[in-house]
């Protein structure tokens, strides 16, 4: 089978699934094109059954914003056509379900076609399919697609309660390659924190619904009661309110420690104590299961489909979106007893297990052979 995969290059969850996705299919033999305006930053381009194929923009001074999508469409028309794609993957609705689908009518012109599936990832939903700039061409793309997945149960519902969907939705799950997190015999405790204090966590890109204020707070709560250090991990528009808070708060500026981006978060991850995830939205929360899958217990909030991910008294707790001083108070009992800090490691990696990459795989490779059954009958 060839599949062509349409995705964002960045860090952010849809590209790390649809890259992690793309990469898995070609291990197991099938010829897997990428087409995105970038590189994805993940993509291991020396695969010999992965393709890269870059939408390039041609700059015309008439255009105050050059149409990508227009370009976009163009190269997927071009790569059906010169590489016979089985099917076509859009991961994430806008632009790329968009895309996918003027160019579908320019391959029907032809006499040609193939199917398209679309995987809604979250904000396409949530954040900017709701725009009224973009709502209906959302829907209209959602609708015209010919399979449509979602990454959990929450944002399916959301879906639903948004838009008027005329297809089944099926909920295929983030996953993790937990082969990834093995034991690490390097891993140095004392390169971040002392023997008798414990490390907080929080991976975002930074961006205000990550709510990165309340991770500060809740780590100043905490230091508070517990010997303890916090790690932060990512760039982004929230950095500046980070480094207000160090100013005000000159006695935590040893125990802060600004990573930026990283390569080798996994390590980093398996040092860690908690994982602070205080979101206003999170469609799925792979980033707490990332945590997860280093034996890292959750301290987050209800948002979205993180509590399909992180459980109640199992794996961590979660709290009222906001809700600082019950996330801090957490936190402090987590840590203070080494015991339900254990348990709470080893359930953490138990679900992690769960979401394996290994079982979810299956699932798409099922759903793309049903999707070309149904697209040829």
């Amino acid at each position: 089978m060839k599949i062509g995969i349409l995705c964002y290059p960045t860090y952010g969850g849809s590209g790390i699934v649809a890259t992690e996705l793309g990469m898995s299919l070609a291990h197991k033999g099938y010829e897997v094109h990428f087409i995105s305006s970038a590189l994805p930053a993940r993509l291991d381009i020396a695969n010999p059954n992965i393709f890269f194929h870059r939408v390039n923009m041609h700059t015309y001074p008439l255009f105050q914003y050059q149409p990508y999508d227009i370009a976009l469409s163009s190269m997927i028309y071009r790569v059906v056509n010169l590489y016979k794609l089985d099917l076509l993957h859009a991961h994430y609705a806008i632009p790329y379900a968009y895309a996918a689908f003027t160019a579908k009518q320019m391959l029907k012109e032809e006499g040609k076609d193939v199917p398209l599936v679309t995987t809604l990832h979250g904000t396409d939903i949530t954040l900017v399919g709701q725009h009224p700039s973009y709502k209906h061409a959302v829907e209209f793309s959602i609708n015209q697609s010919d399979a449509i997945t979602s990454v959990s149960e929450s944002l399916k519902k959301d879906t639903l309660q948004f838009f008027k969907i005329t297809k089944e939705i099926q909920v295929i799950t983030n996953f993790i390659d937990n082969s990834e997190f093995d034991e690490c015999e390097e891993c140095n405790r004392n390169q971040f924190a002392e023997e008798d204090e414990k490390i907080l966590i929080h991976v975002s890109n930074l961006r205000p619904v990550k709510r990165v204020e309340d991770v500060l707070q809740i780590f100043k709560n905490v230091h508070a009661k517990v010997k303890s250090r916090l790690i932060i991990i990512g760039e982004g528009p929230d950095m500046e309110k980070i480094n207000e808070f160090l100013e005000e708060h000159p006695e935590l500026i040893s125990k802060i420690r600004l990573l930026g981006k990283v390569n080798d978060l996994y390590r980093i991850l398996q040092l860690s104590d908690v994982f602070l995830l205080p979101s206003e939205q999170e469609s799925f929360g792979l980033a707490a299961l990332e945590a997860m899958a280093a034996h890292t217990p959750v301290i987050s909030s209800n948002a979205g489909g993180i509590p399909e991910v992180n459980i109640q008294g199992e794996t961590g707790y979660l709290a009222e979106i906001g809700n600082v001083e019950a996330m801090s108070n957490y936190t402090i009992k987590l840590l203070s007893d080494e015991n339900l800090l254990a348990r709470m490691k080893r359930n953490a990696k138990e679900q992690a297990i769960r979401f394996d990459l290994k079982n979810v795989l299956p699932v798409y490779e099922e759903m793309y052979k049903d999707t070309l059954t149904h697209f040829k009958a």
